[in-house]
């Protein structure tokens, strides 16, 4: 089928595009063409079930792109988030499709895309979120795409008669319509930066280390989550305990014959004492020998994806967002030395860490120590060891997000930077996790920089150095700062039992850049860190 644009230049008329499978129409919004609900693959159900995509079939006409098309299907959130996170649900099995924002709809433009892959722990959200409103990064000249991709126990369930990982295989289908349709509506196939936020940097940081995935997008920003992989008998576990409920084999074949809302009422059950801080049950991307044929961290840190650049980042207290809705800040707090107890166990730690952080942070509560020490161990020490791992020619840049939501309770909690990188602060779903009065200002400065980094590889500040500069979106201007985590590194370096050894892997150990000058004043180690313990857990944050 001829790939060709019906009607991409008079605004008076609904924009129409033809991709490899038929036309799609869109609609004009304050300048700006958007199509929703194009599908990049085929509905994965009946015999599709639990399969690896495959392409959609072509249809006949103009098919009307004006609506977001169907969400996967998901639980809804407990009451307590879902307070704090929109999740909208549309109806429908057509739930492998995906938005375009685009200025410019025709095959002229070459503008940059960034392709959007949400968060939700791997078993919530969509593209259909208001927060990810892509018309803000169409206004400044990007071609914005999100997507759909199978979650839970549909895109995530191990099976011994499927193949793993089919939502990360959703991903890589979407990226590969990407590169194949793009152009047709404006965007440049050759720059392409991917960017998500927690299970969607986690996708990310798989798709960086996969071969199959090579070519599709040159640029990668992570945020709030570090490449991963979960242990495939954690996720096999949560297989055979929602099996063992339903009463049924832990196969493909028979968890496609149990009706879908029970399926999907049986996970959350499951999944329900499961969290980030705490560990749990959980579904998670798992090695499968060919879209992930090894760790992902192993893979990166050993050379992988050498030529793609990198932003990375974290908020300075993502952990609130897990501990406080459901009150187990107090809960921790009342709980003390047990409550650090176990966090020692889950971050596999001895006393000298928690020590460690009392003496950093002596006027915190042990909620806040326990928080920051699993923070740490999750995100903020494996983006240290990616950042220092990538080679001199591909720079990497570090962001801390630091403003408090006025939500009371949250802080500068995960999620929260989301309506500042969309420039969506103003709609009312961005405010249930900001709160009213969201500062404009730095919602300007924040998605700017992530414009400027897919169009010019540089969003504005220090390159990633042995300096550790940090970028500090938080009250007042942004500013960096030259490494304001490196003394909680350190201990995590100490107690990995390898005084000296760089922040590398086995299989590889690059050279250390050279030091810059120092801009801003910042406490720092007497020495290069080593090597910390091995983060991850296999849990995706939401």
């Amino acid at each position: 089928m001829a790939v060709d644009a019906v009607d991409s230049t008079s605004r008076t008329h609904d924009p129409v595009v033809t991709t490899p499978y038929g036309a799609v129409r869109g609609r004009y919004e304050d300048g700006i063409a958007v199509f929703r609900g194009i599908p990049y693959a085929a509905p994965p159900f009946g015999a599709r079930r639990f399969r690896p995509p495959v392409p959609p079939e072509p249809w006949d006409g103009v098919r009307d792109a004006g609506e977001f098309g169907p969400t996967p299907p998901k639980p809804p959130y407990s009451e307590a988030f879902a307070r704090l996170l929109a999740d909208p649900v549309v109806p429908g099995d057509d739930c492998l499709n995906l938005n375009v924002w685009t200025p410019e709809p025709g095959p002229g433009a070459r503008l940059p895309v960034m392709v959007w892959i949400h968060g939700g722990a791997l078993t919530r959200g969509s593209s259909a979120v208001p927060v990810y409103d892509g018309q803000a990064f169409a206004r400044d000249g990007v071609v914005l795409v999100s997507i759909n991709y199978r979650l839970g126990v549909e895109g995530y369930g191990l099976f011994p008669d499927a193949p793993p990982n089919a939502g990360l295989r959703d991903q890589l289908a979407a990226l590969e319509w990407v590169r194949e349709s793009i152009a047709r509506f404006g965007g440049d196939p050759d720059r392409v930066t991917v960017f998500g936020e927690s299970a969607g940097a986690i996708s990310i940081g798989a798709l960086l280390a996969s071969p199959c995935a090579q070519g599709l997008f040159r640029r990668a920003v992570l945020q709030s989550g570090p490449p991963e992989a979960s242990e495939r008998d954690k996720v096999r576990r949560m297989v055979r305990r929602m099996a063992t409920r339903l009463k049924v084999p832990a196969t493909a074949r028979a968890f496609a014959a149990v009706d879908r809302a029970l399926l999907l009422r049986t996970q959350a059950d499951v999944a329900r004492l499961g969290s980030p801080v705490l560990g749990g049950p959980a579904f998670g991307i798992v090695v499968d020998g060919d879209l992930v044929p090894r760790h992902p961290m192993e893979a990166l840190l050993a050379g992988g994806a050498p030529d793609v650049e990198l932003l990375l980042g974290w908020t300075s207290e993502e952990y609130r967002l897990w501990l406080a809705p459901g009150g187990l800040l107090e809960r921790v707090d009342r709980l003390g030395p047990v409550a650090l107890a176990g966090a020692m166990a889950r971050c596999r730690c001895g006393h000298e860490v928690p020590r460690g952080y009392r003496a950093i942070h002596p006027g915190a509560g042990t909620a806040d120590l326990v928080g920051q020490m699993v923070t740490d161990h999750l995100l903020r020490v494996p983006l240290h060891r990616l950042a220092d791992a990538r080679p001199p020619r591909t720079p990497a840049y570090v962001y801390e997000f630091a403003w408090p939501s006025h939500v009371p309770g949250l802080g500068a909690c995960h999620a929260l930077e989301l309506g500042f990188v969309f420039d969506t602060v103003e709609v009312p779903q961005a405010a249930q996790l900001a709160g009213p009065g969201a500062p404009q200002e730095l919602a300007d400065a924040m998605h700017s920089a992530w414009v400027r980094f897919a169009v010019e590889g540089d969003p504005g500040w220090q390159a990633w150095d042995a300096s550790h500069p940090v970028r500090i979106f938080g009250a007042g201007a942004p500013h960096t700062v030259l490494g304001p985590r490196d003394r909680e590194l350190a201990l995590w370096n100490a107690e990995s039992g390898r005084p000296g050894a760089p922040l590398s892997s086995p299989e590889s150990t690059p050279s250390p850049r050279p030091r810059r000058p120092r801009r801003v004043m910042a406490v720092r180690p007497s020495s290069r860190p080593p090597r910390p313990p091995r983060a991850g857990g296999g849990r995706s944050l939401p």
